[in-house]
């Protein structure tokens, strides 16, 4: 599998950590940053790798932070995306079996390197499940064409 993996300086340990991992389970990963503990913003490095994903360079991606939440939230804005916060097991899991997640997200600050190996091994072997879950999905992604409107037109 291609990973694409990014993230800022305060992901970055935990980056290098995981970049060892996926290279030791013979995946090929796609490092696209940052490469210090230097500070940066991390928005360019997130739709980095979500570009990476969504544009078929990569089978899934990683973004890693200080809590994961604007590292998701920032893949999240590239279009076909669907990044997950996935700071323990039971989110992992879920992310891929029912929302079909393409991008993890996961704080550095917030996960040490033996429950994020734990987290991106069972994310990376989880399936999707399909079925109901198939059209929730289906629905996500009309939303994401209308920007903002329910597939009916109206929240409810």
């Amino acid at each position: 599998m291609r990973v694409a993996i990014g993230g800022d300086h305060a992901g970055f340990a935990l980056k290098s950590h995981l970049v060892g991992v996926l290279a030791g389970l013979a995946h090929d990963v796609i490092d696209l940053g940052t490469d210090s503990e230097e500070p940066v913003d991390y928005p360019r490095y997130c739709a980095a790798v979500g570009r990476a994903v969504v544009g078929g360079h990569a089978d899934r991606g990683i973004v890693l932070g200080g809590s994961g939440q604007g590292e998701q939230l920032s893949a999240n804005k590239v279009r076909g995306v669907r990044a997950a916060l996935c700071n323990d097991l039971y989110t992992a899991r879920l992310s891929r079996a029912h929302n079909d997640a393409n991008v993890l997200s996961m704080g550095g600050r917030v996960v040490g390197a033996g429950l994020a190996t734990e987290i991106v091994e069972l994310w990376l072997s989880t399936d999707f499940d399909g079925g109901r879950h198939q059209r929730r999905l289906d629905q996500i992604a009309e939303l994401e064409s209308r920007f903002g409107e329910s597939p009916e037109g109206s929240a409810r």
